[in-house]
């Protein structure tokens, strides 16, 4: 049984705030066995740890902003182009041969996908069922309803922004120590999510500061 945070940012992210080195020290901290670096619409952060000795296994992997929200891609090997429709970027992904999962599908400030298009909660792999960046965590509920009903594989994550935070949402992977034979337990729902919530004041230093960096991205075009 591996322990695996499928969820995490480094500095490639423009919210990130650890470096990648910083983020895979981390995770060989917290005990982690495995982790999906997934920023916002890059792969850089997964170029940078593949030439970096570590015991952590890294899942290659990219948060995809879609045209309704964002969507985490494991797996794969190149760019996602974002501002598609999700169900044609869960459809690249599979194409590509990577696991499409949706993270934090019903949180309406973190671009949750299943508010706006419930049909992706079918066409998924997976669904982020315990995303450690709540306050109260009435989504990660209502994201485990929708998950059991639709018979779909469950998952958690961190979503961590700073490396204290790895491992905060773990999942539980019935899986031998190779990416290939992970994304594969994940389709195959061999998966146990679980963790605990990133501190409120982290959470909403982290959101106040990265809304004012949108601000400014704003006023300055």
């Amino acid at each position: 049984m591996l322990t695996a945070d499928l969820h995490v940012h480094t500095s490639c992210s423009g919210d990130g705030e650890s470096r990648v080195e910083e983020v895979l020290a981390a995770a060989r901290a917290a005990g982690l066995d495995a982790i999906a670096l997934t920023d916002h619409d890059t792969i850089e952060g997964c170029r940078i740890a593949a030439s970096i000795a570590c015991d952590v296994l890294v899942i290659p992997g990219v948060e995809v902003t879609t045209r309704q929200g964002h969507l985490l891609a494991l797996g794969v090997s190149g760019e996602v182009p974002k501002g598609l429709d999700v169900l044609e970027t869960i459809a690249l992904v599979h194409k590509m041969g990577g696991v499409a999962i949706l993270p934090h599908p019903f949180h309406r400030y973190r671009h949750g996908v299943a508010l706006k298009k419930k049909e992706a909660l079918k066409a998924v792999d997976a669904i982020e069922v315990f995303n450690s960046r709540y306050i109260l965590g009435g989504a990660n509920r209502k994201a485990a309803r929708y998950a059991r009903r639709l018979g779909k594989p469950m998952v958690a994550g961190s979503d961590a922004h700073n490396c204290r935070y790895i491992g905060y949402g773990r999942t539980l992977i019935e899986s031998d120590r190779s990416i290939a034979g992970i994304l594969e337990a994940i389709r195959n729902g061999n998966t146990k999510p679980g963790g605990r919530k990133t501190p409120v004041r982290t959470y909403t230093k982290q959101s106040l500061r990265n809304s004012w960096r949108k601000l400014k991205g704003r006023i300055t075009r």
